[in-house]
């Protein structure tokens, strides 16, 4: 796994555009009260569900890897030529 050059604002963007698309979905919100780590899990499941992401291999959901996978998703879902992506 190489770590993207801007991989924490991607999960950060990430995790804003997530709690659109839940909220819309209509499958729940985020709460401020909300830790990061489990936002990252339930975004990282929604998509799962959704086909949306590959789902990691059994025994290797762990934190750094599904921010890596959200990271790789908001990094698809950019416009080319955004600074993030830069």
């Amino acid at each position: 796994m190489s770590k993207l050059k801007h991989e924490a604002e991607l999960v950060a963007h990430a995790l804003k555009v997530g709690a659109v698309y839940a909220k819309k979905r209509g499958v729940g919100e985020f709460d401020t009260v909300d830790s990061q780590k489990d936002k990252i899990t339930y975004l990282y499941r929604l998509l799962v569900h959704d086909k949306l992401i590959q789902p990691l291999a059994k025994g290797q959901e762990t934190e750094p890897l599904m921010k890596h996978k959200l990271a790789l998703w908001m990094s698809r879902q950019l416009p080319e030529g955004h600074a993030l992506l830069q």
